[in-house]
């Protein structure tokens, strides 16, 4: 009896520790803190140009990157006219891509929601910093969030944001299936002053800890305002999940709000016991600012404080010399890797990266620009 007790008490000591090891740490969120992650994923090193367009009747958008069975391979968006489609790439060292062909296409039926827009973003994927960067599954399948619209055009009309999923190999390009209806949407009856006008770029983690109650955040960016939507500000923001298909807004506040032009693209890094927030601004002080690639920190997912110094990416080569924005960052082998949109001034738009080591120079370039027509 008494052996039987105290292998009772000694489970329950071992279940205790195992489950106070896997709590984050919490830290406060210090000047010296902000400087210590600035110092950890700075990229001075611009090695350039990694996926172009073959010719300008497209344009390349929204890179994400994941690795699987030893490869990586990234997600990202074209855009030829009509609207935003998701595609699928390939690589075995992070700086040369091989186009696959798509995850996400336009609609036949034209009386789906997401006809003519589909701009998809990796979901649950392992947030450690220099960890796998494994697309993780949730109940047998692959998800993706992304936002979609039915106006052809430049992120045009209302957009609103829906889930896909997948039980196949993420790695094989193939179309995902998609929930009929979208999860989120600027109509909804719990949208804030912020989100009322339409919505764009998603990502979702895991909440291991349930900060929130749920098992899953949303991190989104959306323009909204309570006086004139169609010239409100873009802010970040999140929603909450237990289903990856059921989702409400957590809070009335965005999370990061510049009052004006552009907060966005939101992308979570779980960096020296702190959540790191990637994410891009734009026009905080006038058109002329450009974009330009920031970041926060936060102890508890929910409250975020901003980096006041440098930029981590801006406008600074020929190649990206209108926009320079849209993070995704990784670290492999000791080298941090920061992809971005690249957007030069005859408004060409690639996929570039920059490093943490000077890893030469690409040899990818945009085509020849199109000829400005005579006025």
């Amino acid at each position: 009896m008494k052996n039987t007790i105290k292998n009772l008490l000694t489970g329950i000591v071992a279940l205790a520790t195992v489950s106070c090891a896997t709590h984050y740490k919490k830290r406060d969120i210090t000047d010296a803190v902000m400087n210590e992650i600035y110092n950890e994923i700075k990229t001075p090193y611009k090695y350039g140009l990694v996926m172009v367009p073959t010719d300008n009747s497209y344009k390349m958008d929204c890179p994400s990157v994941f690795r699987k069975d030893g490869k990586w391979f990234m997600t990202y968006l074209i855009y030829d006219g009509r609207g935003y489609e998701t595609w699928l790439a390939e690589s075995n060292d992070l700086l040369n891509w091989k186009h696959l062909g798509k995850v996400m296409s336009f609609s036949k039926d034209e009386s789906e929601w997401d006809v003519n827009q589909k701009a998809g973003y990796i979901a649950l994927q392992d947030y450690s910093w220099g960890g796998s960067y494994e697309w993780k599954k949730y109940d047998g399948k692959y998800w993706m969030s992304y936002f979609g619209g039915n106006t052809t055009g430049y992120e045009a009309g209302v957009l609103s944001i829906g889930m896909a999923y997948t039980k196949e190999s993420p790695t094989r390009p193939h179309e995902f299936k998609r929930l009929p209806k979208p999860v989120l949407t600027p109509k909804d009856t719990d949208v804030s002053f912020w989100d009322n006008s339409t919505m764009y770029k998603n990502s979702v983690i895991e909440d291991k800890e349930r900060i929130t109650g749920n098992k899953f955040i949303m991190y989104y960016n959306a323009r909204g305002d309570s006086i004139n939507p169609a010239k409100g500000a873009e802010r970040i923001g999140m929603a909450v999940s237990n289903d990856m298909v059921n989702w409400k807004r957590y809070g009335k506040k965005a999370l990061l709000n510049h009052h004006r032009g552009i907060t966005g693209d939101a992308f979570i890094q779980r960096i020296n016991d702190t959540w790191v927030m990637f994410y891009f601004g734009a026009f905080w002080t006038g058109w002329d600012q450009g974009a330009f690639n920031r970041f926060a920190v936060s102890n508890d997912l929910v409250n975020w404080k901003e980096w006041k110094g440098a930029n981590l990416i801006e406008s600074s080569e020929p190649y990206d010399n209108m926009f320079a924005h849209k993070s995704f960052v990784v670290k492999h082998d000791g080298v941090v890797y920061h992809f971005y949109c690249a957007v030069n001034k005859a408004e060409q738009r690639g996929i570039a990266v920059a490093t943490s080591k000077d890893l030469g120079k690409s040899e990818v370039h945009f085509v020849a620009p199109p000829e400005k027509k005579k006025k």
